[in-house]
């Protein structure tokens, strides 16, 4: 009994995996990325990044089995995610870029003669 409530506070599940800091907002961003068809920039990103978090981590199962039927919903391979992935990055692709970022009216880029 002692040691489960022990495991619990270092972060570590009875089960003996651990749980994630991040896992709860994590599973938010999973969520929306299983509902998406069709990915965009910020999905493959986000997908990519999660399967790096995760890889290695010793927990959050359900979590990497559902970032596995994201990348088969969207027949995609990890090499495919990953290539996708460095190809926007490589074109100044960055997380939370918008088409708005992109757009301005210019009158900061204007020159002027004066002073």
């Amino acid at each position: 009994m002692r040691q489960a409530a022990a495991n619990r506070e270092r972060g570590v599940s009875d089960s003996g995996d651990q749980n994630h800091p991040l896992e709860a907002i994590d599973r938010d961003t999973v969520d929306r990325l299983l509902a998406s068809e069709r990915p965009g920039d910020q999905d493959v990103t986000d997908l990519a990044r999660l399967f790096m978090r995760y890889e290695l981590f010793p927990g959050a199962a359900s979590l990497r089995h559902d970032l596995d039927r994201v990348l088969t919903f969207w027949g995609m391979s990890r090499d495919d995610l990953n290539s996708r992935a460095r190809e926007l990055w490589s074109a100044g692709f960055r997380p939370g870029q918008s088409d708005a970022d992109e757009v301005g009216s210019g009158f900061d880029a204007q020159q002027s003669d004066s002073p």
